[in-house]
């Protein structure tokens, strides 16, 4: 066990939100049974996409490779954004001046709006307890033109997204959080929180309820044949299907080269701090927001749902590393946020893979006619894999009804990249050494 310097005597290399419930296995399945549709994943786009096809009577499998709950949606920090995280894809060269492309955003923005409604109206249809409320989030400007650059974005995220974003300039800070690294903020109101394990379990329940097969430890190791007819050879035998969903996000793997070479893996890291004193958690976020910053390297925040813990995530390193390396690296960003924190022991210390794509936008479409994907949630995982798996399945069961606006991008790819991210490191300390010289420059 690590012990000494910024570790808790107690310490666990294991997410804090497995303190409440934990990955599961299944009961072994029959895969030789044809089904309508099989769905390779089980995080929140595979539950969500299974819970909508079983609602509408359709036949469908999930197959996860490790126990249901293993990955990143367990892993998150927990916030749901409504829309404003699609900001950075918006940002690109070919979305400038251009009339159709800024109507293309437009619709992005809006579909991103509706992630959160849905994620508010699955939490109340299937009655899931995951401590669920829309307590806004305050994004900090690490400099006076991020401020601007945040500034400028208001008046779209607003008229798009309703995401309710007002600018709070230094000299209000305080009011929002008890720190004055940050040169002010936007509040984006129209914004939540929730337990991402419980929320999870929530949906694991729910297709229990409605009769999806659900398959652990389920490998996919090839996919062959075509609509109608589609092979998949797992490491447990081998399951036909009219069709197919590949929601495995940033754990996409051979089986799909296609998608693979598409999709860049990059590890978000957290920790969880023991019980702070009362009034001192209080002081930290007096509001409840949950907090996310403007740097390259960047870092997201919250308290734990009791108020008693800070929950401080971030990019660490690019790629996954032990505890020993990432919860130092943590601890030192969020005493620079917070000096207050710094005899804070770490209790929980935990590592998830986010997937990133070429042009910073979720996606979803067709590998090939019936051969399904959504994925690229670009670390937005809780409403976006929850709105991308759930109109994935609507496609499936409404046939020909219309393209919705993450459908109608090309998911982009990189002439010379195969899949393995073999140059995050080196990108990690170039994104570092900017977010230095920003601070620099900005006095």
């Amino acid at each position: 066990m690590t012990k000494g310097g910024v570790f808790h005597p107690d310490f666990k290399a294991m997410p804090w939100w497995w303190e409440a419930w934990r990955p599961q296995a299944e009961p072994p399945i029959d895969l030789s049974a044809r089904t309508d549709v099989a769905i390779i994943g089980g995080g929140y786009a595979g539950l969500n996409a299974a819970i909508e096809l079983a609602r509408a009577g359709v036949g469908c499998a999930v197959l996860e490779a490790n126990d249901f709950g293993f990955g990143a949606s367990t892993l998150s920090g927990g916030a749901v954004s409504g829309g404003v995280s699609l900001g950075k894809g918006l940002g690109g060269k070919r979305r400038v001046n251009d009339g159709a492309a800024q109507a293309l955003a437009e619709r992005l923005l809006s579909g991103a709006s509706d992630s959160l409604t849905l994620v508010e109206d699955i939490i109340k249809r299937e009655n899931i307890e995951c401590f669920w409320e829309r307590s806004g989030r305050f994004a900090g400007a690490c400099t006076r033109k991020h401020y601007d650059e945040l500034s400028a974005k208001v008046e779209m995220f607003n008229r798009h997204a309703d995401a309710q974003c007002v600018m709070v300039p230094k000299a209000q800070q305080r009011e929002e959080i008890d720190s004055d690294f940050y040169q002010g903020g936007m509040l984006v109101r129209r914004s939540g929180k929730l337990h991402p394990a419980l929320y999870y379990k929530g949906l694991l329940d729910a297709a229990r309820r409605y009769g999806v097969r659900l398959a652990s430890g389920t490998n996919v190791e090839r996919i062959t044949g075509k609509r109608g007819a589609f092979r998949l050879r797992t490491s447990r035998g081998e399951m036909t299907a009219e069709q197919v969903i590949v929601a495995t996000n940033g754990y996409t793997g051979d089986a799909t080269p296609q998608l693979k070479r598409k999709l860049i893996p990059v590890a978000s890291h957290i920790i969880a701090t023991e019980e702070l004193p009362e009034g001192l958690a209080k002081s930290l976020i007096p509001k409840g927001r949950t907090i996310s910053d403007t740097p390259r390297v960047l870092c997201y925040y919250r308290l734990s749902p009791d108020g008693k813990r800070m929950l401080f995530g971030g990019r660490a390193r690019f790629t996954a590393v032990t505890p020993e390396v990432s919860a130092p690296v943590l601890h030192r960003f969020m005493t620079d946020r917070f000096p207050q924190l710094k005899d804070a022991k770490v209790t929980h210390a935990w590592t998830g893979n986010v997937a990133f794509t070429f042009d910073f936008l979720p996606h979803m479409g067709q590998v090939q006619d019936g051969m399904h994907f959504c994925l690229g949630c670009n670390g937005s995982g809780v409403a976006m894999m929850t709105y991308l798996g759930h109109r994935t399945a609507q496609k499936i069961i409404g046939g020909g009804d219309r393209v919705g606006p993450f459908e109608e991008l090309e998911l982009p790819g990189q002439v010379g990249y195969g899949g393995t991210p073999w140059f995050l490191p080196l990108v990690g300390s170039y994104y570092r050494l900017r977010d230095r010289l920003d601070r620099l420059l900005d006095g």
